[in-house]
């Protein structure tokens, strides 16, 4: 298949797109910034296209002939500190985007089969204990009306015979990079605490996380490109959301070096005031929770390399060596699926 991805050379893109081509898949990587996306080596076997999909240009010709389109543009929740204009751009990146990617399979002769678009399990806005499915209302939080706005806006592709799945991104667990970014120079410097859910006192981390591996959020959009059942929302987290409190004990303990025996866990972290003052309006995504899962991977068979978080975080933590990608010869334009 000849897969269109916008945000293709980002934390998912990159892991996605290695994971289609060494399926024999044909990835086609949308780039604001396509020269230096193509020197990079990782990125040597792809074909790279420059556009920006928060407007309309030339790159929207691309997606006539591909087999499927995967939309995971969207400005970084925590690229910079949230105010009026951050807003905007985390709305209109995701929105504009995704009505661009509308617009370009609508005027295709030869159109995609399917539409993967990426959302956020910040679609049901913060919550307690409750589980949560794909079934479960939104919310209405900021966040919760992006991502509710950013769904709606791929739904007309339905009527024109594409199917859409919508993968609601859990936090994404991967090396230096996402949430661990900035947890890991934390957790190492000295001893573990749970991070939020404490009000004005100190934390407890009694707040739920819906976590999900690099690996197995990848595996994820390539199940919804592959698989002809795969429709409607499917939650990107693994099977086994973890409290933060546990999150951050767990964390610390893969952390723990032999030569620093004097690292321990603190039962109470620093109160949310603390966490917003360091990080702004986008600390309310790690102060507050959901237990979200994964009802409709598991129905589609999706087979989790990393269900537990330790192990997960064992994985991260483990140096290995950077993947690089199969070279194989070009795949002709429309080629077939390989399923």
């Amino acid at each position: 298949m000849r897969v269109f991805i916008t945000g293709g050379s980002g934390l998912i893109g990159r892991h996605l797109a290695l994971r289609l081509l060494e399926a024999g898949h044909q990835p086609v990587i949308l780039s604001r910034h396509s020269d230096v996306v193509r020197r990079k080596p990782e990125f040597r076997d792809y074909q790279v296209v420059q556009g920006d999909p928060t407007t309309e240009g030339r790159w929207q010709d691309e997606i006539d002939g591909c087999d499927a389109v995967v939309n995971l543009a969207g400005h970084n929740l925590f690229a910079e500190r949230w105010n009026t204009e951050i807003k905007r751009k985390i709305r209109d990146s995701r929105v504009h985007g995704t009505d661009h990617v509308v617009a370009a399979i609508s005027r295709a002769r030869k159109k995609p089969g399917v539409l993967v678009q990426a959302s956020a399990i910040g679609y049901y806005g913060p919550h307690g204990d409750e589980q949560l499915d794909e079934t479960s209302p939104s919310g209405a939080d900021f966040l919760a009306v992006v991502c509710r706005e950013w769904e709606q806006t791929a739904e007309p592709v339905t009527r024109q015979g594409v199917r859409l799945a919508v993968v609601r991104i859990g936090i994404v667990l991967a090396p230096g990079e996402g949430a661990l970014a900035f947890m890991t120079p934390i957790f190492k410097l000295g001893p573990g605490a749970p991070i939020g859910s404490g009000g004005s006192f100190l934390a407890t981390g009694q707040q739920w996380m819906s976590w999900v591996h690099i690996a197995d959020i990848a595996g994820i959009f390539q199940m919804a490109v592959e698989k002809a059942e795969a429709t409607g929302p499917i939650n990107g987290t693994a099977p086994n959301p973890v409290r933060n409190a546990e999150f951050s004990k767990t964390l610390s303990s893969v952390l723990r070096k032999p030569y620093t025996p004097w690292r321990f866990f603190l039962p109470v972290g620093p109160p949310d005031f603390v966490i917003q003052l360091m990080l702004g309006e986008v600390a309310g995504v790690v102060t507050a929770g959901q237990k979200v899962l994964p009802t409709r991977a598991r129905v589609l068979g999706y087979h989790y390399r990393f269900p537990d978080l330790a192990e997960a975080l064992r994985d991260i933590y483990t140096p290995k060596p950077l993947p690089s990608p199969p070279s194989q010869k070009p795949v002709a334009a429309g080629a077939g699926s390989h399923h």
